[in-house]
C-alpha cells in the first residue's frame, strides 16, 4: 500500500524549496502525494507553481488583504484540519518557518501524524529577528518527528535542544536543487533586453521583511539611492518590488524616481534565477537568496541585524549590514571598486548542498 503523504506550503519560497521534491515524490509509485495550497501568499505562489508545472490538490485560497498573522493563523488551523480529516496522511511535509509551515506542523501534531520539517534547525536566538520566522521554527521542531537539516551548523542547534540525533538528516537545502535545475535553462533575463540594460552592470535587490518596515527600510532605500547616484553611469539597481503595500508605498516615495533604480513587479522564478545570474552582487533582507547568490558565485549584502544562515558570512561570501545606511553604501563600494574585494566574496560556494537534497529527503520517507 503506497505511503500517504501530505505536503503543505503557503508562500513563493516554500514553493521553490519544495517544488523539486513534490515533483521526485509524485514520480514514486510507492508514494502518495497531495499538496495542499493555503494562498498566504497568491500571486507569487501561483508564479512558482506554473514555473515547475505543479498543480494543487487542495487551495484553501486563505489570501486576504492585510491579513494579521493571528487571522491568518486561525483561518489556516481550521482549514488544515479539515483537509487532515479527509486525507489522513501517514506524514505531513512542512519546510522552512511560514505561518503555513508552523500551523500545518501544530495540526499534524494535533492529530497524532508524523511530521517531516523540510531545512529544519535554523536559529538565530532572537525571537524578532527574523519576526515571526524565528519563534515559527522553533514550533515546528518541538513537534516534528524527522529534521531534514541544510547544514551541519543547524544539525548541532537541534542537537543541543536534545533532539535525538537519529531524527536529524543533513540533507542540504532543497531550494539549491531548484535554483541548479532552473539555472540550467541558461536563460537571459527579459527584463534586461525590455530595459535596454545589457551595457549595465547588475546589482539585484530584494526587501520585504516584516522586522524591516518602516525606518530600517527607509535607511535601506536611501542607500540604495545613494549608490544608485554615485554609479548610475556603469552600474543599475533593479528591484522587484514585493506586493506588500508598506513596501511599495515606501519604494515609490524614496526611489521611486532615482536615475539608475528600476522597481518591477515581482518576477517568475525563472526570470529572478537569470537576473541574480547576470547581476554582479545582491542587496537584500531575503534567506533564500542568502543560500542561492553563493551557489552562482554572487556577493551578497544582507540587510539584517542577525541571519540563522552563518555559514554565508563565515564563508566570506555575505556581509552582514542591517539597515545602516553607511554600512550599505561602504559595501557596495568595495564590491564595485575593489576587484580583489569582490574576488574573494564573488567565488562559487555550495554551501547549502549540490543539489541532491530532495532525493535524501524521499529516501528517509522510503
Amino acid at each position: 500500500m503506497p505511503l500517504s503523504v501530505l505536503i503543505v506550503l503557503g508562500t513563493r519560497p516554500e514553493a521553490i524549496k519544495l517544488a523539486p521534491l513534490i515533483v521526485l515524490l509524485k514520480a514514486r509509485p510507492n508514494i502518495m502525494v497531495h499538496v495542499c495550497v493555503t494562498g498566504q501568499h497568491r500571486e507569487m505562489l501561483d508564479q512558482v507553481l506554473q514555473t515547475f508545472s505543479i498543480t494543487p490538490d487542495s487551495d484553501l485560497q486563505l489570501m486576504q488583504s492585510r491579513q494579521t498573522l493571528a487571522g491568518l493563523s486561525a483561518r489556516a488551523m481550521l482549514a488544515l484540519d479539515d483537509i487532515l480529516e479527509q486525507i489522513q496522511p501517514e506524514w505531513l511535509i512542512v519546510q522552512g518557518d511560514t505561518t503555513t509551515a508552523m500551523v500545518g506542523a501544530l495540526t499534524a501534531f494535533y492529530r497524532k501524524i508524523k511530521v517531516l520539517h523540510v531545512e529544519a534547525g535554523l536559529r538565530t536566538y532572537n525571537n524578532f529577528h527574523p519576526y515571526p520566522e524565528e519563534v515559527n521554527r522553533r514550533i515546528i521542531d518541538v513537534v516534528a518527528d524527522i529534521y531534514a537539516t541544510p547544514t551541519q551548523e543547524s544539525k548541532e542547534n537541534l542537537l543541543r535542544e536534545g533532539i535525538a540525533p537519529e531524527r536529524i538528516v543533513v540533507t542540504g537545502n532543497t531550494g539549491i536543487d531548484a535554483l541548479l535545475m532552473i539555472a540550467e535553462r541558461n536563460i537571459m533575463p527579459t527584463l534586461i533586453q525590455d530595459e535596454h540594460l545589457a551595457d549595465k552592470k547588475i546589482i539585484l535587490v530584494t526587501s520585504h521583511r516584516r522586522e524591516n518596515l518602516g525606518e530600517p527600510m527607509e535607511q535601506v532605500f536611501l542607500a540604495l539611492r545613494d549608490i544608485a547616484e554615485r554609479y548610475s553611469a556603469t552600474h543599475h539597481i533593479v528591484f522587484p518590488v514585493h506586493l506588500n503595500p508598506a513596501v511599495q508605498q515606501l519604494a515609490d516615495a524614496i526611489i521611486g524616481q532615482t536615475q539608475g533604480i528600476l522597481l518591477c513587479a515581482p518576477l517568475p522564478y525563472e526570470e529572478m534565477v537569470a537576473l541574480m545570474k547576470q547581476s554582479i552582487f545582491v542587496i537584500t533582507d531575503s534567506g533564500g537568496i542568502q543560500e542561492e547568490a553563493p551557489s552562482l558565485g554572487k556577493p551578497v549584502i544582507i540587510t539584517r541585524e542577525t541571519t540563522e544562515r552563518p555559514e554565508v558570512v563565515q564563508s566570506g561570501a555575505g556581509f552582514l549590514a542591517g539597515s545602516d545606511r553607511s554600512t550599505i553604501v561602504r559595501l557596495a563600494e568595495q564590491l564595485i571598486e575593489d576587484p580583489a574585494f569582490y574576488a574573494q566574496a564573488g567565488t562559487i560556494r555550495h554551501l547549502y548542498g549540490n543539489g541532491n537534497a530532495s532525493t535524501m529527503i524521499a529516501e528517509l520517507l522510503r
